[in-house]
């Protein structure tokens, strides 16, 4: 999954919640994503422009706070 953007993602299909953590540290967890926008996402050829395009202001999300 190479990306300059996004480090890790992943999903939750029972809670259908998606789980980004960015190359900058910031973690968020995304409400109510269908299965099919998980998977496009995965598939797509840039990930910050999947994201930015099809995920970002689309879903309700929360920012987790860093570990220290």
């Amino acid at each position: 999954m190479p990306s300059t953007a996004i480090e890790h993602m992943g999903y939750d299909e029972g809670a259908r919640e998606l789980h980004i953590t960015f190359v900058d540290g910031g973690a968020y967890t995304y409400y109510e994503v269908p299965k099919e926008v998980y998977g496009a996402f995965w598939a797509a050829a840039s990930k910050g422009q999947y994201f930015n395009l099809w995920i970002k202001d689309r879903y309700d999300f929360r920012r987790h706070a860093h570990s220290a």
